[in-house]
């Protein structure tokens, strides 16, 4: 195998870890974000739970994170609006990714 064979392979594989590690951290973030918006519903610990998961799962219905924004717009509707919640899922996101990188490098 050539040098350039192997920078290739090296260079594939850095790029499906950073895209596994992107992935991983809107995960993270989404269930963040169901657990701060299921706080702001008053919903139990465990209801809580359950409810980041529909949140995490809704991101699946389409690329980018606007399904996830109108899932929550809907829940929340009369609390926050979907400003607030872009807001603070851009604040969850550094955190999320932090997380996801200190438990990547332990």
């Amino acid at each position: 195998m050539t040098t350039f064979d192997d920078r290739e392979h090296a260079f594939e594989a850095k790029f499906a870890h950073d895209e596994e590690m992107q992935f991983k951290a809107q995960a993270r973030c989404n269930k963040m974000l169901g657990l701060w918006a299921a706080g702001l519903m008053g919903k139990s610990e465990a209801e809580a739970a359950e409810y980041a998961k529909t949140v995490v799962l809704a991101d699946f219905e389409e690329a980018g994170h606007e399904d996830v924004v109108r899932k929550l717009a809907a829940d929340l509707e009369g609390i926050v609006d979907a400003d607030a919640i872009r807001t603070k899922m851009a604040e969850l996101l550094p955190e999320a990714k932090a997380q996801i990188m200190s438990e990547a490098g332990a």
